[in-house]
């Protein structure tokens, strides 16, 4: 199975959400079968097949995420990310204030899918091959 430290590697590869679709490719040949990420402190749990599960430590100190929800300005803040225009932290406090709780990647469906704190969709996307 995989280890943090080969996530942390895969990861170090990406400056802006554009590098995105290639730390997929490489979670994917590693045996990530899905992850999920909490915007409050950036800790991620990734699992792999039977049930083999990693977390990583929190990656800055705590935020708040809003109780209102704005998807249209998380629409526009993710495409900016998207587009290279912002760092990770950035568009992590976006998500914050913005009511975006956690985000869910599936490598099977390669599907990004983003949480508010009641546990609703807000949206989904398909990772670009």
């Amino acid at each position: 199975m995989f280890t943090l430290l080969q996530i942390k590697e895969a990861h170090a590869k990406v400056k802006s959400g554009a590098d995105f679709p290639n730390y997929i490719k490489e979670l994917i040949a590693l045996g990530v079968t899905d992850y999920e990420t909490f915007v409050f402190d950036g800790h991620t749990i990734f699992q792999g097949g039977n049930g083999f599960k990693v977390s990583s430590e929190p990656k800055y100190s705590n935020l708040i995420i809003s109780d209102l929800v704005d998807v249209e300005q998380f629409k526009s803040d993710l495409k900016a990310h998207q587009q290279g225009k912002t760092d990770y932290m950035t568009f992590c406090n976006d998500c914050a204030k913005s009511g975006v709780e956690k985000w869910v990647v599936s490598m099977e469906e390669l599907t990004c899918t983003y949480f508010d704190k009641k546990g609703n969709e807000l949206l989904q996307e398909s990772i670009p091959q």
